[in-house]
């Protein structure tokens, strides 16, 4: 396993329903360098990526989620 993966959490402002969330899931696992994307009905407003930091970068992920119209944050950095 590389050394260079890392761990980001993602905080959405709305309230999205499980489908608009399923959406954002799939256009971030659709970019390159992101190994894995995770979010629980328990905690919606929070989307945990995994991405190899060489290959992308944490404000390109955010910038994934903003363009799709949802107001979202990084949180933990």
């Amino acid at each position: 396993m590389s050394t260079n993966h890392v761990d980001i959490t993602l905080h959405i402002d709305e309230n999205l329903s499980a489908e608009q969330r399923e959406t954002i899931q799939e256009s971030l696992r659709a970019l390159d360098g992101v190994a894995g994307v995770q979010n629980s009905e328990k905690t919606p407003h929070l989307t945990i990526v995994q991405y190899n930091r060489d290959e992308v970068d944490s404000q390109k992920i955010l910038k994934r989620v903003t363009d799709q119209g949802a107001h979202a944050e990084l949180i933990g950095l």
